[in-house]
């Protein structure tokens, strides 16, 4: 593991950026992470490289001769999307808040904090969460007005030997592996550019940029020289602010993998066994002579034809080959019970919420009960955002605090009922605030449109009282006549 004080002691950069990426890739947590990202693209590493190996070990490719079936269940991403959406779904909201007028000239509530983190800081955001949560850590960059996430698959971070803070880090990346690479190397000084020379495949690595570029300039345009660059500016810290999957400080495929492989496991073999007829197996007499490789093919004769030749011609003596079939009953309730069992721990172990066994009709009692273990898991991992978000708002210079809407399922009709029994002592805006199916910018959009709706009131009952009654309009005019 390099570190931060590695890299300042480094004579030659390119080549100290080299060793940090090999080591890095070699490293436990890289390929923690880069069997997280198959797992979640529902392909099972485990299964696959244990049919080759099998394959290989028979005498086959193991690359393409695969007779069984593997069969990948989508548990890790539907558990770790249920985490991220359940806590971040609904996006974010800060504290800071102004009235600014619109382009109809009406006073609108605005998210100061938010609108200066831009439109798709919402969507970057459930990235940032996201991966963090299946690697274990990922790494959010501010450049300059939006946010950029960094995965560990394709980023090393440089942390510091006293601090343990984030002080430097590489990314890098290639097309194919037969392809050049490109590596930045991100200090508090700037960032620096290196490529490997000559589009080679390796990783000599050769400084694109005299000097480290600033994350910040200034660019000024006039008639005569066009665009230059009038000045300059760093933070006062590393824009690449580190995003923690829990405080366990590990991807969630660790502890959870035993179990997806199990589950995995047997409903292959079981769908397997039902694929090759496992219900009927053969003894064959009097045939010693066939070898391995003669028995197989007659075998997968039999599983393709459900017919046999067996000659006596080939044999020494009177003994008569014989093929009697036998039956046995695959265990369908033993395998049912073991997947069923598997599918409770891992709802279990990892805290998520089977909605199949919540009642039509539950009360909201039940339901919260059973999102207990959802909350529990949703409050450390939301520990790891609020700190990772003000620390991305300190490099802007920004002291505020996120909030978030948690996207659970509720008995809507009796939560509705129980706040208009309680609308009278609320004020519009907490009373929207505890509407289930209301997210933040809708509430925002109803609160402007009640405004809108009581101006116009106000300015219509400040006409009608303006005006005189009819009598006294009539007796004036008559007069003035």
């Amino acid at each position: 593991m390099l570190t931060y004080q590695d890299y300042l002691e480094a004579t030659d950069t390119a080549a100290f950026i080299a060793k940090a990426i090999s080591q890095h890739m070699a490293s436990a947590e890289y390929k923690i992470a880069r069997d997280a990202d198959l797992y979640d693209r529902q392909q099972n590493v485990t299964i696959n490289r244990m049919t080759k190996a099998y394959q290989a070990a028979g005498g086959g490719s193991g690359a393409e001769d695969n007779p069984g079936m593997c069969i990948a269940s989508n548990w890790f991403c539907r558990f770790n999307t249920q985490r991220c959406s359940y806590l971040l779904g609904n996006g974010v909201s800060f504290t800071q808040r102004e009235k600014r007028a619109n382009a109809e000239g009406r006073l609108i509530d605005v998210d100061v904090t938010k609108d200066q983190l831009g439109s798709d800081f919402d969507n970057q955001l459930y990235e940032w969460g996201y991966t963090a949560l299946i690697h274990g850590v990922s790494f959010g960059f501010w450049n300059l007005d939006r946010l950029l996430v960094f995965h560990l698959t394709e980023f090393v971070p440089l942390w510091d030997e006293d601090t343990g803070a984030l002080r430097a880090g590489i990314r890098f990346w290639r097309l194919t592996p037969d392809k050049p690479m490109t590596a930045v190397l991100y200090t508090e000084e700037g960032y620096t550019t290196y490529r490997t020379r000559d589009r080679s495949a390796g990783m000599n690595f050769a400084a694109v940029d005299e000097s480290p570029r600033p994350y910040v300039e200034i660019v000024e345009t006039t008639e005569a020289d066009g665009e230059i660059i009038a000045g300059a500016e760093n933070y006062g810290a590393l824009p690449i602010v580190p995003m923690w999957g829990s405080r366990k400080k590990q991807s969630t495929l660790v502890g959870f993998r035993d179990n997806i492989d199990a589950y995995d496991l047997i409903k292959a073999g079981y769908c397997s066994d039902q694929r090759d007829v496992a219900k009927v197996y053969w003894l064959i007499e009097n045939c010693g002579a066939m070898d391995r490789e003669a028995m197989d093919k007659f075998l997968d004769d039999i599983k393709r034809h459900h017919i046999a030749n067996v000659y006596t011609d080939s044999f020494a003596g009177d003994a008569k080959a014989a093929l009697s079939p036998y039956t046995q009953e695959i265990p369908y309730q033993g395998n049912e019970a073991c997947l069923d069992r598997l599918a409770k721990d891992m709802y279990r172990d990892f805290g998520a919420v089977d909605t199949s066994t919540i009642p039509a009709g539950a009360t909201n009692d039940q339901i919260e009960s059973a999102y207990q273990p959802m909350d529990e898991e949703a409050d450390q991992f939301e520990v790891q955002v609020i700190k990772a978000v003000q620390q991305l708002l300190r490099l802007m210079g920004i002291e505020d605090t996120p909030q978030f809407k948690r996207n659970r399922t509720s008995n809507v009709k009796e939560t509705v009922e129980a706040i208009m029994l309680l609308a009278a002592y609320l004020d519009p805006e907490a009373v929207l605030d505890h509407v289930p199916f209301i997210t933040v910018d809708e509430k925002q959009r109803i609160l402007e449109n009640m405004d809108a709706v009581n101006a116009a009131r106000l300015t219509v009952d400040k006409s009608a009282a303006e005006q005189p009654p009819d009598g006294e309009q009539a007796a004036g005019t008559d007069d003035a006549a």
